[in-house]
């Protein structure tokens, strides 16, 4: 018998498990927090932003929202620190800083 997707956790035992070629939910991985993997995390500077926008389509976890053409904070359940979001900033407002802070 398998765990239902929503319910694996560290915990599951690997019997328990789907093996790769017979996952059939899509998007289940909004279910996991990812981020807690950075080792180094975005720190985001509002009084710096213009607002430009150029760090949200590089982001390849989703990780920077955007609601009414305005980028918001972090999503720091799944970004993993890659860093891309602070190289593509002109106006220094991503910081990087070691650590899962």
């Amino acid at each position: 018998m398998r765990t239902d997707i929503t319910k694996i956790n560290e915990k599951t035992p690997h019997d328990r498990l789907t093996e790769g070629l017979m996952v059939f939910n899509g998007g289940t991985s909004k279910l996991f927090k990812t981020g807690e993997w950075r080792t180094n995390t975005p720190v985001f500077h509002a009084d710096l932003c213009k607002q430009c926008l150029l760090c949200a389509p590089v982001c390849p976890d989703g990780s920077i929202p955007v609601k009414d053409s305005k980028r918001l904070e972090f999503d720091m359940d799944h970004c993993k620190g890659c860093g891309i979001c602070a190289n593509v900033c002109p106006f220094g407002a991503i910081e990087m800083k070691e650590g899962n802070i």
